[in-house]
């Protein structure tokens, strides 16, 4: 035995020796002490060598309190440094004072900078871009108002223009008068474009523009109420502007009002670190999936819009390029629905989702063709009406096309949790859900991330809606597709339930952010808080000998080319990941993928060949990873695939 394994050895018998004494003489003074004796011993076991190198080990980050945020978004950049986005982070006080927040943390340094954020950014949508920036739309433009708690009657005022020669914008303030004389006020500004003017031999056809803004009575109560349809006139326009420009509404009332979304888009530029305004969407977004297409382009899908309705299939198409959208195929699905790209032209829709819409549309798994604008079903998942706040994933490699569903609950609040996973296989004639394995228990809001070994990192959620009647689980897994099971990973000290997020870091190290509880005790009497601490989880094979070589300087290669690994460890390593960043938020995360590539050793050189299927590697920057023998992965190097 060497002299730093007889040290190690004397430390760990002393330190044995110690907490057993400590744990005989408080167990003689009560439960309250043998709670603390059991505390120590856990704290202990946790502690050991073997236990780490079995079931890995977490620990809790030291982020000053200037930087402590709700972490709504968390993205990881080409720089590997990790954004988190708040906006208001769900706090109506900071919406209110047009306090928006960001942050970007290094892992590595652990240091932390904030980001000036110039829109409400709660509740987005976000994917990466091919020169790896991060493109970020929609959010949030009003904060709903429940039954009871709306002091104006409002909804949505329909504004026509019958000018053909002019579009026509009015400004938010704009009151509307209806034929009985109550008036309502516009909160947005809106533009109505100019009417259409069709001229057919002598016959001249003025077709109306329209534009849709959200209005509140002028007064508060029950009197701005209205049931009925009406025509309203535009207050302070006189003459032919009068008859040009007008309103239209229905019912106007004090029912609920839901999250109204927001136009705006962004692109997070990683090297200035600062957020660069590019052209807004067509339709308002929150709760807003973003995927990213095999050309680069990018598909935004659902969300509410700037009337706190969902939208109707109205989807978009961001070209990076241009920096400008375009419409894509229309189809609706509910918020945030997980939409993986797995195929040319198609995307799958593993049935997971965020929460808003109705129960019996849209929530059916299946394969979308964007070319032919189709939808086939795929049939066969256990507990279907239990996909809401479930987690998806894309099983590594990504070559292999079965995606995962883990957990979720029923719809809406419901206190209702599933253990399910279901399992699909994209390559079968006629792909269906097969069962997988049981989650230990009932689990929604989980997060999961892929790991360079091929396994799927699990962790936290809870059994009920945001965290009631105190349902965090404090429990970790790895999901092994080889056995088809789950292994036992160490169990995190903190709660992780709605708005939380966890990816895969450079290093092998996998960081989870958030939570927002809705209460902090079991009897739902306390209200909870923003969880704002971040936990990182060591992996069991981060505390092996030795980790393959590889140096993480950048590097830039094509599809279909081959690459070579300067300083790679050839005769250690035998297997190559490539894997996609994580941008994640409400348990989706349809980013991360990990690809498999061939790995050949010539002349003591290792060199990778990436796939030419634009579907299977989309261009971008990604980690590539090299694993030995027993699963041990290198440190990433970012490689940038053009």
């Amino acid at each position: 035995m060497d002299v730093k394994a007889r040290i190690r050895d004397r430390r760990t018998r002393k330190a044995l020796l110690a907490t057993t004494g400590v744990l005989v003489l408080l167990a003689a003074n009560g439960p309250a002490a043998a709670g603390f004796a059991e505390r120590a011993w856990h704290e202990y076991t946790i502690n050991q060598p073997s236990y780490k190198a079995r079931y890995g080990h977490w620990d809790l980050v030291d982020v000053p309190g200037g930087f402590r945020i709700n972490a709504i978004h968390a993205a990881l950049l080409r720089t590997g440094k990790v954004l988190l986005i708040a906006g208001s982070g769900n706090d109506e006080k900071n919406f209110r004072a047009g306090t928006f927040r960001s942050v970007l943390w290094d892992p590595v340094r652990n240091t932390f900078t904030s980001v000036r954020t110039p829109k409400d950014m709660f509740c987005a949508g976000h994917a990466q871009l091919p020169d790896g920036r991060l493109l970020v739309a929609g959010g949030t433009a009003r904060y709903e108002k429940l039954t009871g708690d709306v002091k104006r009657a409002g909804g949505a005022m329909l504004v026509k223009n019958e000018n053909p020669d002019a579009p026509r914008t009015l400004p938010a303030g704009t009151v509307f008068v209806g034929s009985s004389g109550k008036e309502y006020r516009s909160q947005f500004p809106v533009l109505v474009p100019r009417a259409k003017k069709t001229v057919k031999g002598e016959q001249v056809t003025v077709t109306a523009a329209q534009a849709r803004v959200y209005v509140e009575a002028v007064t508060e109560g029950e009197t701005g109420i209205t049931h009925t349809a009406d025509q309203y006139r535009v207050k302070g326009l006189a003459g032919r502007a009068a008859q040009d420009v007008y309103g239209l509404a229905a019912k106007l009332g004090l029912d609920k009002k839901d999250f109204q979304g927001l136009r705006e888009a962004y692109e997070f530029d990683p090297v200035a670190e600062r957020y660069v305004p590019v052209d807004p969407m067509a339709e308002a977004r929150w709760y807003p999936t973003l995927v990213t297409l095999e050309d680069g382009r990018v598909l935004t899908v659902s969300g509410l819009d700037d009337m706190g309705e969902i939208i109707p299939g109205k989807n978009e198409i961001y070209d990076p390029e241009s920096r400008t959208w375009s419409p894509g195929p229309d189809r609706y699905f509910p918020t945030y629905p997980a939409l993986f790209l797995t195929g040319a032209g198609q995307l799958f829709y593993s049935g997971s989702n965020a929460g808003y819409g109705p129960a019996d549309k849209g929530r059916t798994p299946g394969v979308w063709d964007l070319e032919t604008n189709t939808f086939l079903p795929v049939p066969g998942l256990e507990d279907a009406d239990m996909t809401e706040t479930s987690a998806s994933v894309l099983l590594p490699p990504a070559q292999d096309r079965k995606v995962m569903i883990l957990g979720g609950g029923g719809v809406g609040e419901s206190h209702a949790s599933t253990r399910r996973t279901a399992i699909a296989d994209l390559t079968a004639d006629a792909p269906r859900y097969t069962p997988g394995p049981d989650l230990p228990q009932g689990t929604r809001y989980l997060n999961a991330v892929l790991t360079p070994d091929d396994r799927v990192f699990t962790t936290g959620g809870s059994g009920d809606y945001r965290g009631k009647r105190g349902s965090d689980i404090l429990r970790a897994q790895f999901y092994e597709p080889r056995t088809h099971s789950f292994r036992r990973a160490a169990a995190p000290t903190v709660g992780r339930d709605y708005h939380a997020e966890a990816l895969l870091l450079p290093d092998g190290r996998i960081a989870v952010f958030g939570s927002n509880p809705l209460f902090a005790d079991k009897d739902d009497s306390v209200m909870g808080t923003f969880e704002q601490r971040i936990e990182v989880y060591t992996p069991p094979y981060l505390y092996r000998d030795q980790r393959p070589a590889l140096r993480t300087g950048p590097l830039e290669t094509g599809r279909g080319a081959t690459l070579a690994l300067p300083g790679a460890d050839a005769r250690r390593a035998v297997a190559a990941r490539l894997m996609r960043p994580s941008a994640v938020t409400h348990a989706t995360d349809v980013e991360q993928r990990s690809v498999a590539l061939p790995l050949t050793a010539r002349d003591g050189t290792l060199k990778v060949t990436i796939p030419e299927d634009p579907a299977l590697v989309p261009a971008g920057w990604y980690m590539l990873f090299l694993t030995d023998r027993a699963g041990t992965p290198s440190k990433a190097a970012w490689v940038h695939v053009r």
